[in-house]
């Protein structure tokens, strides 16, 4: 047995006394697609985005040789095949035509998805702080501002690059053995294969609910002592970059456990109430937590793209992946990480007064 950290307690989190770990419509042998998405798109990087505002010299230019104007390191196919997916807007209005022409005064907004040539596989010696590793898997503590897949504005140093660079099995599997992701600026846990036979039953594993994850975050307002968020999230309808509550969406459920309150003034001396949750994952959508917990009002500390004003001296979301269990794939062994909060979310900790988080 892998441990690190405490034992988890029994029945709690995501160690349940239903040993699949399975959600209401999802069984462990039959994974549906919604349940493989969780296993390749938790937490994936939203595009770039490069917006403009149609001048005298953009009025009845051709979309297509505006946006080269715009992204001039794009090819021209590559920008057309972006408006042909609905990447491009005017005022708000999805183009799909390349010979569309702007008025004046017309706002574009243009999402740079990465092109095949941008997501070839390069190595990047780097150092990756690694807390459990074996000849099948490996699980490493991803720092925030870590990029985890190579995308639009972060074409090097992610650390599908580092792993790259780590071992040569890497350069003959998916996504060099990624197999789930967390966002830029989250930190925390994540399980990588580093046999094909590790990655398959890794995201199948993921995909049956099988590879557990708990975090911890700060968040806006007193909440209720625990709270479960079971509302379906999709793209949000109004800004292609957020994801959102929406009835289109894909089901998702989180559980939210408050562990401790705190008082705070804010710059401008006004009085603040900080919740420390402890957030149990039964899905795993893009931006998941995020997008639960601002949609009950409690948006995190630092999350700008979710409304969370920022507090505490944090620059970026307060999210951290701090635990992760699962049978090993190959050994059956079971496997119980346990990573601390990093130094920056510690210190918003101790800002706030908040004791030691015990969950």
């Amino acid at each position: 047995m892998v441990q690190v950290g405490p034992t988890l307690p029994p029945g709690k989190g995501l160690y349940p006394a239903d040993p699949a770990g399975t959600t209401p419509g999802s069984s462990p042998g039959s994974p549906t697609d919604d349940a493989l998405e969780d296993a390749q798109d938790v937490g994936a990087e939203a595009p770039e985005r490069r917006e403009a505002e149609a001048g005298a010299k953009e009025q009845g230019l051709r979309l297509d040789k505006w946006l080269v104007q715009l992204a001039p390191e794009f090819s021209r196919s590559h920008l057309q095949g972006l408006i042909d997916r609905g990447c491009v807007t005017l005022d708000g209005v999805v183009i799909t035509q390349a010979s569309r022409k702007p008025r004046l005064g017309q706002r574009l907004v243009l999402e740079l998805l990465p092109t095949e040539e941008a997501l070839a596989f390069r190595p990047e010696a780097m150092a990756l702080d690694i807390v459990h590793e074996d000849e099948h898997l490996m699980v490493v503590n991803k720092p925030a501002g870590l990029v985890v897949h190579p995308a639009a504005g972060n074409w090097s140093g992610t650390l599908m690059n580092g792993l790259l660079a780590h071992h040569a099995g890497a350069a003959t599997l998916p996504r060099a053995g990624i197999v789930h992701r967390l966002d830029k600026d989250t930190s925390g846990l994540m399980v990588v294969g580093k046999t094909l036979a590790a990655v398959t039953a890794l995201v199948r594993m993921i995909a049956a609910r099988e590879v557990h994850r708990e975090y911890l975050a700060l968040a806006h307002g007193r909440t209720p002592d625990s709270w479960t968020v079971q509302a379906p999230i999709g793209r949000d309808p109004q800004s292609r970059t957020r994801m959102a509550v929406v009835g289109s969406g894909k089901p998702a459920m989180t559980d939210f456990y408050r562990l401790a309150e705190a008082q705070w003034q804010d710059a401008r001396g006004l009085g603040r109430t900080i919740s420390a949750l402890h957030c149990v994952l039964h899905s795993g959508r893009t931006h998941q937590i995020r997008v639960h917990a601002a949609h009950q009002g409690h948006a995190l500390v630092s999350d700008a793209l979710y409304g969370g004003a920022p507090a505490l001296g944090l620059e970026r979301q307060a999210l951290h992946a701090a635990r992760l269990g699962f049978d090993h794939p190959i050994t059956g062994e079971p496997v119980r990480l346990q990573a601390p909060l990093p130094c920056e979310m510690a210190a918003a900790w101790a800002v706030a007064g908040l004791p030691d988080p015990v969950f």
